[in-house]
C-alpha cells in the first residue's frame, strides 16, 4: 500500500488510543431494461439468515474528538480516514433472545458477545433500521420476516451496547418498513398518500428525528448510510409498483426525484450528526460502468456524501476480479471519497439461495474456504488506499442453543457455526484488514 503523513499517524494513532464515543448500463450508452437481479437479497435473507468481558485487543484506532480537523461539511477527517473492520449484527438481540450459545473457536462459552468481537480485532458494527417493521413483516413473502424487527426503539438499545462497548456505529437507513434492496424499495405504508415534496419533508424529519432520539439515548451513529442498495433510486411507491425506478435509461424525473430525497436525508445527518460521513450504498459490482454512472449523477445533482459503500457478495457479484475491476474504476473516478465495503460473506456449509456464480472450485465451502477467501479479499482491498472500510454481514447468525423462529432457515455465510455456536476462522481472519 501507499504510504503517507496521515498512514504514519493513524498508526501511532493505533498504538496510543482506543475510541470514544464520537459526535455525532453495462457501457456508456444507455442500456436497455437494465435490470437488478431480483433473487439476490431474498434468497440470501431467506437463507440468513473464560469470561469475555476483558478487553483484550482494542480497537485500533481513536474516535475523533471536538478538537479534531474536519472537512469543509463539519466532517471528522480523522473519522472519515480511520480504517474500521466491522460486521453488521442486526439480529444479535434476537438471538441472545432466543438462547443462541456463541463460542470463541476453541468452545469457551462467550458471555459478551461485543466484548468478545472487540477482542478479536472488530471496531465498528453495522444495524439496519426499517421505519415500521410490523408493518412490513406483512410485506415479506420469503420466509425472512422473522428478520424484519429492527424499529427505533430496537436500534436504539443495541446502538447504545456497541458505544458503550467502544466500537463505532454505522446506521443503515432502509427507508422501507421492510427490506430494502435493488429489487424492492417499497415506500413506508404511513407515507403513501403523501405527495413528492411531502415525501421530501417526510424523509428529512424522519431521518433527523431518529438521529436526534439516537444522540439523545447515547447512541449518536458514527456513520450514516442514507438507503440501502440504492441502485435503482429508492421510495419507489407501494409494493410491486415498477413506477419511480432509476436505471441507467430511466428518464430525468425519475433520478430527479430519487436525488431530491437523497439530499434530505443528507440534510438531516449534516444538521444532528454534522461529523458523521454519509455513506451511499449501491451493488452493482459486477457492472461497473452501471457504478460509475450512479455516482456521475450523484455529483451532477450535487448530492452530499462522502463513502462509497458497496455489497461484495462474491456467489451474486462475481470473483474477486470482478470487485478489483469495479473499484479500480471507482477509486480512479473519485479520487476523493473512501470506499467501504458495507456487505460481503462467504459460505461454510451448502451454497446460499440464489447463488449465481460458483466460487467454490477455488474457496470451497468449507470454514477453511471461507477463511482464504477472507484473506484474499483482504488483500485486494488493501491494493487501494480508497478502500479503508470492511464489514461482514450477518456475521452473528447463530442457531446454536436457539429456542426459537432463529433455530430454523440458518444462513450458513455467517461467522459462527450454526451447529456448533464456535467462531469460524474467517472471523478471527478480518483483523488483518487493520494491519499494514
Amino acid at each position: 500500500m501507499k504510504k503517507n503523513f496521515l498512514s504514519a499517524f493513524l498508526l501511532l494513532s493505533t498504538l496510543l488510543f482506543t475510541p470514544v464515543i464520537a459526535a455525532c448500463g453495462d457501457d456508456d450508452e444507455p442500456v436497455k431494461n437494465e435490470t437488478p437481479n431480483q433473487n439476490q437479497n431474498q434468497n440470501q435473507n431467506q437463507n440468513g439468515n473464560q469470561n469475555q468481558n476483558q478487553d483484550t485487543n482494542p480497537a485500533p484506532t481513536p474516535a475523533p474528538s471536538e478538537n479534531t480537523p474536519s472537512n469543509g461539511d463539519g466532517v471528522d477527517m480523522l473519522l472519515l480516514n480511520t480504517r474500521v473492520v466491522g460486521m453488521d449484527i442486526s439480529m444479535l438481540p434476537t438471538y441472545e433472545l432466543q438462547g443462541a450459545q456463541y463460542k470463541d473457536a476453541d468452545g469457551t462459552a462467550v458471555s459478551n458477545v461485543l466484548a468478545f468481537l472487540k477482542s478479536q480485532g472488530f471496531n465498528a458494527m453495522r444495524v439496519r433500521l426499517f421505519v415500521d417493521p410490523a408493518r412490513g413483516q406483512q410485506d415479506v413473502s420469503d420466509g425472512s420476516s422473522t428478520q424484519v424487527v429492527q424499529d427505533l426503539a430496537y436500534v436504539k438499545s443495541l446502538a447504545r451496547r456497541i458505544k458503550q462497548a467502544g466500537l463505532y456505529f454505522l446506521l443503515d437507513f432502509h427507508y422501507s418498513d421492510s427490506w430494502a434492496d435493488p429489487s424492492k424499495q417499497w415506500t413506508p405504508a404511513a407515507w403513501l398518500s403523501l405527495t413528492d415534496a411531502q415525501l421530501e419533508q417526510k424523509v428529512y424529519d424522519y431521518t433527523k428525528d431518529c438521529l436526534q432520539q439516537l444522540t439523545d439515548a447515547g447512541a449518536a451513529p458514527d456513520y450514516i448510510q442514507t438507503g440501502n442498495e440504492i441502485s435503482y433510486g429508492m421510495l419507489w411507491g407501494a409494493k410491486d409498483t415498477q413506477a419511480n425506478r432509476c436505471f441507467t435509461n430511466s428518464d430525468d424525473a425519475s433520478w430527479n426525484r430519487f436525488t431530491r430525497l437523497l439530499k434530505q436525508a443528507g440534510r438531516a445527518c449534516r444538521e444532528v450528526c454534522p461529523k458523521a460521513p454519509v455513506i451511499l450504498h449501491s451493488e452493482r459490482v459486477e457492472k461497473p460502468n452501471v457504478l460509475i454512472d450512479f455516482f456521475n449523477r450523484m455529483e451532477r445533482a450535487e448530492v452530499d456524501y462522502n463513502i462509497i459503500g458497496l455489497s461484495y457478495y462474491p456467489y451474486f457479484h462475481g470473483s474477486l476480479e470482478s470487485l478489483q475491476a469495479a473499484v479500480n474504476q471507482l477509486s480512479a473516478s473519485r479520487p476523493t471519497k473512501k470506499i467501504h465495503i458495507v456487505e460481503t460473506g462467504y459460505a461454510y456449509k451448502w451454497a446460499v439461495g440464489g447463488t449465481t456464480f460458483d466460487y467454490s472450485n477455488v474457496y470451497p465451502l468449507t470454514a477453511e474456504g471461507g477463511k482464504q477467501f477472507t484473506l484474499d479479499l483482504i488483500k485486494k482491498l488493501k491494493n487501494f488506499d480508497a478502500v479503508n472500510g470492511l464489514y461482514w454481514w450477518h456475521g452473528e447468525a447463530n442457531a446454536f442453543g436457539c429456542k426459537g423462529t432463529m433455530s430454523e432457515g440458518w444462513y450458513n455465510a455467517s461467522l459462527f457455526d450454526n451447529s456448533t455456536g464456535k467462531a469460524l476462522p474467517a472471523l478471527s481472519t478480518m483483523k488483518t484488514f487493520l494491519e499494514d
